[in-house]
């Protein structure tokens, strides 16, 4: 039997979220909590290298 890709990341998707879950002992405002908090983070560091890129001359912008 052949599973699909949509559904193989939908599972995939579920074990993540049973395990986000799980590590904040079944609570689940501490889980979204946690999940904010990872996603500032992860945003944080985004917009530090895209910076850090702009000011090296790593990105060429059109300038019209």
């Amino acid at each position: 039997m052949q599973v699909s890709p949509q559904r193989d990341e939908s599972d995939s998707l579920e074990v993540a979220v049973a395990q986000a879950i799980e590590a904040c002992d079944g609570d689940l405002r501490a889980t979204i909590r946690a999940l904010i908090v990872a996603n500032e983070f992860l945003e944080a560091q985004i917009s530090h290298g895209y910076l850090r890129g702009v000011r090296h001359g790593r990105f060429n912008t059109y300038s019209g």
